[in-house]
């Protein structure tokens, strides 16, 4: 799974938590693979900052279900 992958699947579970147009930056975690960060800019309703974990062979639903459980945490 690539940045793309992270960044699509995150524009799409948070549009479903009721943040219409995010403005998100996705990096990978130096020196740490299949970790990823993604900053959400301006975010008033939940944390500024997700950090998921994911890697060959991981599923989208994986990753939605990482980013929902943290956002609503």
């Amino acid at each position: 799974m690539d940045g793309q992958d992270v960044e699509r699947i995150a524009r799409a579970a948070l549009r479903e938590l009721g943040l219409p147009t995010p403005e998100l930056t996705i990096e990978q975690v130096a020196g740490q693979p299949g970790q990823w960060r993604i900053d959400i800019k301006g975010n008033r309703q939940g944390p500024g900052t997700l950090k998921i974990k994911c890697g060959e062979g991981s599923t989208a639903q994986w990753v939605r279900s990482q980013i929902i459980d943290q956002y609503t945490a």
